[in-house]
């Protein structure tokens, strides 16, 4: 390379390293500070756990804040945490009976209650059930919840932002210098190059541009004087309570005893167990928590991924196992050393050994039984499909495929997991892509599918999950408020969901052949109620009874209205194997056997006459 050129580029690169040296001199000179902490005391702040757990990590938002925050509000009474047994993970959060006052919370606060009353079934949700299945909104909601905790601190004056509107000057004013000068060294390479492309004021923009990009990322919070005394302090505090070796051991219900102390110990990461057992982040999808049938359980979730015929398709197997057959038969029959091996006998009437042609016909044969048990196998799954109906336990991406020209991959294949109430483990299905945006964790789905390959063929939502309530923000912001006048959707007001007893225990015990109680009732978004009834002695669920007012309620009659046409019930009424829906004004309900109860399908019609008597009555009334 000519002196020139290495001159023009030394020159360049001097410019933007001049600039990153005066970057990593500005985040050298802002981090935050390390106060030295006070003699130990027991004498609690003004400050809430969350603040604490931001000022005692160096100005840092850990997960601590969330899980002090909700140990916070149960010291206030806000909600209750019982230990049934001596594990620690089987801790439940109940919610009391009579909300206190929620005035005085702060957004953070409301946030961590509100997803917590979103999740509970009957005022109850197992305490490790607070994990989020889904990433993209475990981190937006956790992303939210540290901006609220570092407003609440700078608020206080206990934070400020690590740099500066000085600082920011500075490093966009020396952005300005390190674009001229990498735009003087293009200007100069193109006019001893004679080049007829000068590059100089691109190659400044671009270098202008970066760089002030660079600037205006927030590196974080930093201490304020006010913020290390009180840092100060709250170290003070740690050291006190590390002092307890047997308060590391606490568990999560032990705040009724402690009361707040338990929450800034978790807040200054003093508290091991507790620590241990709280969780907002993502959850373990192997390990997870189900609500269906109306009582809290976990459910042991596999996910099949080596074997080939898993999530694909009828006629991807019915190729595969065409190939193999073709495959199979040419090496047994048509090359050389296939069955004509067998027959090259020696004049001894013995076999002659052919190591080459015994290991091709052992190809062949291997090849042509794999085939045959594939075609067999698809052939069989086909016949033996079978609908399911539970909740959406976890939904991901499976299989992806690229699609050429540097395009990211895109996702064909979805695992879906669901809990259908008949056991305690389960394995997840393949769902096709472009199904995935129809349901999310929580919702209650009917499924049809093929339990060979665990392919999911068709798939219906008959009830959305409580997590559809907890995707949109708490609180804050939702945007500009629409003038007053102005024209837009009048919001259609939903009816209340029905609340009169459809059926009887003794009704339900009678369709079904053995005894059953009631579970827990639903109610989601204003317009979908609905009951389980489980086996009186083992608990599972047995009928599922939905009814969905309002639009939704068209939806659900689309989806459901097929199968045997039934006159004389409500408007309008079907079945469809263990499935029964009828329509009755502005309301369809939906009757769906589960578990020990699939094959009563008889009973359905007489069902759903019972539940339109009633469901007619109270819409009179």
């Amino acid at each position: 390379m000519d002196d020139r050129a290495l001159l023009d580029l030394a020159i360049g690169g001097l410019a933007v390293a001049g600039w990153l040296l005066a970057y990593g001199l500005a985040r050298l000179v802002t981090r935050p500070a390390s106060p030295p902490p006070d003699p130990a005391t027991p004498d609690l702040g003004a400050e809430p756990p969350a603040v604490v757990s931001l000022l005692v990590n160096r100005w840092q938002v850990t997960e601590d804040a969330a899980e002090s925050t909700l140990l916070d509000l149960a010291a206030r009474r806000f909600l209750e945490l019982r230990q049934p047994a001596a594990d620690p993970m089987r801790t439940t959060v109940h919610l009391p009976s009579t909300a206190p006052d929620e005035s005085g919370l702060r957004p953070y606060e409301r946030r961590v209650l509100s997803r917590i009353r979103g999740l509970a079934v009957g005022g109850v949700v197992p305490l490790s059930a607070l994990t989020f299945r889904d990433e993209g909104r475990a981190k937006s909601w956790n992303k939210r919840l540290r901006a609220e905790v570092v407003a609440d601190a700078r608020a206080a004056g206990l934070s400020r932002r690590r740099f500066g509107p000085g600082v920011t000057a500075v490093l966009v004013t020396l952005a300005v210098l390190a674009a001229l000068g990498t735009g003087a060294a293009a200007f100069h390479y193109a006019l001893w190059s004679d080049s007829e492309d000068n590059a100089a004021f691109p190659v400044a923009l671009v270098t202008f541009m970066v760089l002030t990009g660079i600037a205006g990322l927030s590196p974080g919070e930093r201490d304020t004087p006010l913020g290390r005394q009180v840092a100060a302090r709250w170290l003070g505090v740690r050291a006190w309570l590390r002092g307890h070796e047997q308060f590391a051991e606490l568990p999560p219900a032990s705040v009724t005893v402690w009361d707040r102390y338990l929450a800034y110990g978790a807040a200054v990461g003093a508290t091991r167990l507790t620590s241990a057992v709280l969780d907002l982040g993502m959850g373990n999808r192997a390990l997870v928590w189900s609500s269906f049938g109306g009582t809290w359980h976990r459910v042991r979730v596999r996910y099949p991924r080596f074997w080939p015929r898993y999530g694909r398709p009828l006629s991807n197997l019915l190729v595969r196992s065409l190939v193999c057959l073709a495959i199979g038969a040419a090496l047994v029959w048509l090359l050389p050393g296939g069955l004509d091996s067998l027959a090259d006998i020696d004049g001894t009437g013995r076999r002659a050994p052919d190591p080459v042609g015994d290991g091709i016909f052992a190809v062949g044969a291997l090849l042509l039984l794999f085939g045959l048990y594939l075609l067999v196998r698809a052939l069989a799954d086909l016949a033996t499909e079978r609908t399911i109906t539970g909740e959406v336990l976890w939904l991901e991406v499976w299989n992806s495929s690229s699609q050429g020209n540097d395009s990211p991959p895109r996702p064909w294949l979805h695992y879906l997991a669901v809990d259908d109430g008949t056991a305690d483990r389960t394995t997840a299905w393949g769902l096709p892509s472009e199904w995935a945006s129809r349901c999310q964790d929580g919702d209650t789905v009917t499924i049809r599918v093929r339990p060979w390959s665990r392919r999911i063929v068709d798939l219906t939502v008959v009830g959305h999950g409580r997590s559809r309530q907890l995707t949109e923000p708490a609180t804050g912001d939702l945007g500009p408020t629409p003038p007053t006048g102005a024209p837009g959707p009048v919001p259609a007001t939903p009816r209340a969901p029905v609340t009169v007893e459809l059926l009887t225990v003794e009704e339900v015990t009678r369709a079904l052949g053995q005894p059953v109680r009631t579970g827990d009732a639903m109610a989601l978004g204003g317009v979908i109620g609905g009951t389980q009834y489980l086996s009186a002695e083992r608990g599972r669920p047995l009928l599922l009874v939905q009814t969905v007012t309002g639009a939704p309620a068209r939806w659900a009659w689309r989806a459901n209205s097929r199968g045997q046409e039934l006159p004389g019930i409500g408007d309008g009424a079907y079945a469809s194997g263990d499935r029964a829906a009828l329509r009755l004004g502005d309301t369809t309900l939906v009757l769906t056997l589960l578990g020990e109860a699939r094959g009563r399908h008889t009973y359905l019609p007489w069902l759903l006459a019972q539940c339109a008597t009633r469901l007619g009555t109270e819409r009179r009334v």
